[in-house]
């Protein structure tokens, strides 16, 4: 190694070369993923562990590969050259606790050296400093350089360099890490890293930190002060005992922990800049190393020998400009791509599995996919699995197939053609649960749902469904089928064309492998296939981070609670659906009574025959087939006009949906497996971001009536449990306080006021000592009927007041709070420029209705335009405390475990003896959810409850 570059030889080369673009490796952090990634491997020739070795010239010939386009202008691998550093001197008890390297792995760490360097990088230490400073030392230079340094890595220590000229790259998410992801990571920008790691420690590297504070606690107290030091300077104006005497206390330990955690820019430079610059790899040395490796497929792979089946050779890795790609269009190309399902793999050996695990290791990024006998993950039983390692290369590995008879349906293979399916999955375990491959899914929620049960945590994960729904939610469906004909022009198999439909619908376990291989394998080709589409728009169009942090962490959340499912009491069930049997009885008696003859109460026809024909009730309107419409709005207008028969056919109605659609199916949808009740939640099904429910769907459970009420009571908790239901108040009148900045009802949230009365006393100058309950109900009404854009009309008949008034009632509420009419017509503009509007955490919302050509249709656009960043952010919100919370729950040592979510809602199980635990930590994790993206200016307010059912914790 050369003596460190001086000053001069940086300033030469900027002057006479192009600005520098260094990518610096964290080649130690690319060892332990590639020793972890892989199954253990040794060399044929003499048994050598070569397993980390492998896997490092994957992730090196990968990272090579797809940087070429990005044009770096200098490359290195920087490593650790020994345990012991000049920390150790600071602080003998600095990573004590790590444990030392595997055996295995030991004589590996020399021969990743040799392979960096065959692959034409250098590769870089210095004895007494850890990898972590080098970077910075290199970082740092070519920034006073005017340089730009991309490092490899996604360590959160490396974060405090992040900046101007200095970003990240996380290789095992795709993704770039900038100010903002440190701050969504840290509650601080780059500049206040170090002060947050030194108050909060590190038990990995056994900093001590402050005892008792987390990243959260030391994010606030940094914002607050400024920085550590006027923190400690000023710790006793802290109000709280603990922490105030926590920082006093350990006012030594947390300045020794500062120094742990600062990266050294002043770290000597082994090796000159100017040695760094990119450059082919000598093809010889190369192959000569990969040869002695017995790395035959890499070989190929990457053309440095002969051509002998497996993948296509790709050239050597070179930062030669390449050619000029057009970038990805913003509306679908006409032409369609052409996909050959004669050429999927139907896996039936161990041998070629291993084969395409071993593929899929290579690839890095890998399609992936179930096929099942049934819809709902708890309770289907896997058939196979389809993997795709690169376009037009997907196989199909069936598992449980047979013929109805007990047979395996196929024409060429024997009755055995099939591996074990404990096997297989054996097999399929240590790739679907490596970090060093990603495994992309189309609704990734399900397929991770199904392997779990079966002991295995499918991660990372990249769903194309929710890419789609981040980058146009509200501009079309985000199904399989529908993205493969709107991006690739081609459309996929129909599941008829294989399984049939009605009475003769066979399961897919049924279907014949060589249909069912074209069928699963094309499904995880055209997965991969979108994927390569759509995944770089996210970062292009500035969306990367509501997907990473909004949408990304939530499959293996909702998966988790699909499994878990929730107990109802099928007695109790039944009791209500024999009461309101009876009740329907009685109501449909009087109503034959009160017409003096019988008619079908469920018969919409006959309903609007006798009201408006034999009745001749007024404001009758037919519809477009021709008959009167009975809707609940008709129904009700008459009601309160003062018709009798319309309120018996409404409450008739009232109980025979509550009756079919929960009573009976929800005793219907019990699970003979399980004996609870498996909701299946959509993550991309609403424009805003709401969850919907379904099979069955427990968030229109109508909990404003005794009857609703009366079925929340039968979801109950397994003995010794309690349900916990934590429920954020008035969200979105809290979020149209922030959003709107409207003075008023901001300082009532704060103050903890009525916000009803409140705005009672504002509209009606009532005072709030002794109101009338009709007044706050009046305001009531108008303050959630504000974000919703009611009208005149539609206040009247909800507050039983004559239309003027309504309106005279909406013109004040205006009035009064100026800044909610102001936010209105500020929406109104946006979407009719743009075309959508944003959440304040950046989630676009598409109203193409804005353009329709009706005005109602644009009048309904607007009134969407105006809730929808309420709704949304607050379903980002909810969102946001979903991903978080698993995490919380096993930190704080609780058992209990999320159920449902129903809007605002989130419902939990937890023992008896953990369910005030459980309760604060829900409300932490939901009350803090917006932190750090967001800072709301008004205080959110979880109420939680915990009791043996649902509507009692409610």
């Amino acid at each position: 190694m050369s003596d460190a570059a001086t000053p001069q030889d940086h300033r030469h080369m900027t002057q006479d070369g192009p600005p520098i673009r260094l990518y610096l490796v964290d080649g130690s952090a690319y060892i332990f993923r590639a020793y972890h990634a892989l199954p253990p491997l040794t060399r044929k020739s003499d048994g050598l562990p070569v397993g980390a070795v492998a896997g490092f010239c994957n992730m090196l010939f990968k990272l090579l590969r797809d940087t070429r386009e990005d044009a770096p202008t200098h490359f290195a691998v920087i490593f650790d050259h020994s345990e012991k550093t000049f920390r150790n001197q600071m602080y003998d008890l600095y990573k004590a606790h790590r444990p030392p390297p595997p055996e295995d792995l030991i004589p590996q760490f020399a021969l990743v050296r040799d392979a960096t360097r065959a692959f034409g990088v250098p590769g870089i230490e210095l004895p007494g400093y850890e990898a972590d400073d080098l970077i910075a030392a290199y970082a740092c230079r070519v920034r006073e350089l005017g340089g730009e340094t991309i490092i490899v890595s996604s360590d959160k220590d490396l974060m405090q360099l992040v900046g101007d000229g200095v970003t990240m790259l996380d290789t095992m998410k795709n993704v770039r890490i900038g100010p903002d992801q440190v701050f969504e990571k840290f509650g601080v920008m780059p500049d206040k890293v170090v002060d947050v790691q030194a108050l909060c420690g590190d038990s990995v590297d056994n900093v001590p930190g402050a005892p008792g504070i987390g990243i959260k606690t030391a994010a606030l107290l940094i914002n607050e002060f400024g920085d550590l030091d006027t923190l400690l300077e000023r710790a006793g104006e802290i109000k709280q005992d603990k922490r105030r005497q926590t920082l006093i206390d350990f006012a030594d330990q947390i300045r020794l922990s500062r120094s742990l955690v600062q990266l050294d820019c002043n770290t000597p430079l082994p090796e000159p800049i100017a040695d760094l610059t990119v450059r082919d790899a000598d093809k010889d040395t190369l192959a000569a190393f990969l040869t002695e490796m017995g790395f035959n497929t890499l070989l190929r792979r990457i053309g440095v020998a002969a051509e002998g089946g497996g993948m296509a050779p790709q050239p050597l890795p070179g930062f030669g400009k390449p050619p000029e790609a057009a970038p990805a269009p913003a509306t679908p190309e006409p032409a369609a791509i052409e996909i050959d399902v004669s050429k999927y793999e139907c896996v039936r050996d161990l041998e070629t599995l291993d084969r395409w695990i071993a593929e899929a290791y290579e690839a890095g990024v890998i399609a992936f996919d179930t096929e099942t006998d049934a819809l709902g993950s708890a309770t289907a039983g896997l058939c196979g699995v389809s993997l795709a390692t690169a376009p037009g290369r997907a196989c199909y590995i069936p598992l449980t197939h047979e013929a109805v008879g007990g047979d395996l349906l196929t024409e060429a293979a024997p009755v055995d053609a099939q591996i074990d399916k404990a096997t297989a999955l054996a097999r399929l375990k240590p790739l679907l649960e490596s970090p060093a491959v990603l495994k992309v899914a189309q609704n990734a929620k399900y397929d991770i749902a199904v392997m779990a049960l079966r002991g295995i945590d499918v991660a990372p994960i990249d769903d194309t469904m929710l890419i789609s729904y981040v980058l146009e939610a509200g501009l079309h469906n985000h199904g399989m089928d529908e993205l493969s004909e709107l991006w690739l022009g081609h459309k996929p198999i129909p599941f008829k064309q294989v399984a049939g439909t009605g009475k003769a619908q066979i399961s897919f376990k049924h279907v014949q492998l060589n249909e069912a291989t074209c069928y699963a394998a094309e499904d995880a080709d055209v997965t991969l296939r979108l994927w390569h589409k759509l995944k770089p728009r996210l970062a292009r169009e500035g969306m990367l981070t509501v997907y990473e942090t909004l949408e990304r962490p939530l499959p293996p959340v909702i998966a988790a609670m699909e499994n878990a499912g929730v107990k109802v009491d099928t007695d109790e069930l039944r009791r209500l659906s024999h009461d309101f049997s009876l009740r329907m009885a009685d109501f449909e008696a009087k109503a034959h009574e009160m017409l003096g003859r019988p008619f079908n109460m469920g018969s919409p026809k006959q309903i609007g025959e006798v009201l408006f024909g034999e009745l001749g009730l007024e404001g009758g309107k037919k519809t477009a087939t021709g008959q009167w419409a009975t809707d609940v709005d008709v129904l009700e207008r008459l009601a309160l006009q003062g018709a009798e028969l319309p309120r018996l056919i409404l409450d008739w109605r009232q109980l025979s949906k509550l009756k079919g659609t929960y009573t009976d199916n929800l005793i219907a949808a019990i699970s003979p497996k399980t004996g609870r009740i498996h909701t299946a939640y959509a993550m991309a099904s609403t424009t805003t971001g709401r969850l919907s429910s379904s099979d069955p769907n427990l968030q229109n459970i109508p909990i404003r009536t005794e009857e609703g009420r009366k079925i929340r009571k039968a979801f109950v908790a397994e003995p010794g449990h309690l349900l916990i239901s934590a429920d954020y108040s008035q969200i979105e009148l809290r979020l149209l306080a922030h959003v709107g900045d409207i003075p008023q009802l901001k300082s009532a949230f704060t103050q903890g006021l009525d916000i009803h009365a409140m705005t009672a006393s504002e509209m009606f100058d009532t005072p709030i000592e002794g109101m009338p309950s009709e007044i706050r109900r009046r305001a009531k009404a108008i303050n959630f009927g504000i974000v919703y854009g009611i009208s005149a009309f539609g206040l009247a008949n909800q507050l039983s007041i004559p239309q003027g008034e309504a309106a005279d009632y909406i013109k004040t509420y205006f009035r009064r709070f100026p800044g909610i009419g102001d936010y209105m017509e500020e929406m109104r503009a946006q979407v009719r420029q743009n075309g959508y509007v944003s959440t304040i955490f950046g989630r676009k919302i598409h109203i193409p209705d804005i353009n329709g050509k009706s005005v109602g249709q644009r009048q309904f656009a607007e009134r969407a335009a105006i809730n929808a960043p309420l709704q949304g952010a607050a379903a980002d919100i909810i969102r946001r405390a979903m991903a978080r919370m698993p995490d919380a729950l096993r930190e704080a040592g609780l058992s209990s475990r999320m159920l449902l979510q129903v809007h605002d809602e989130l419902v939990f199980e937890a023992s008896e003896a953990e369910a005030e635990a459980t309760i604060a930590v829900a409300k932490r994790v939901m009350e803090g959810a917006p932190f750090p993206a967001v800072e709301i200016s008004v205080p959110l307010v979880v109420e939680a409850r915990a009791a043996k059912n649902w509507d009692e914790a409610h």
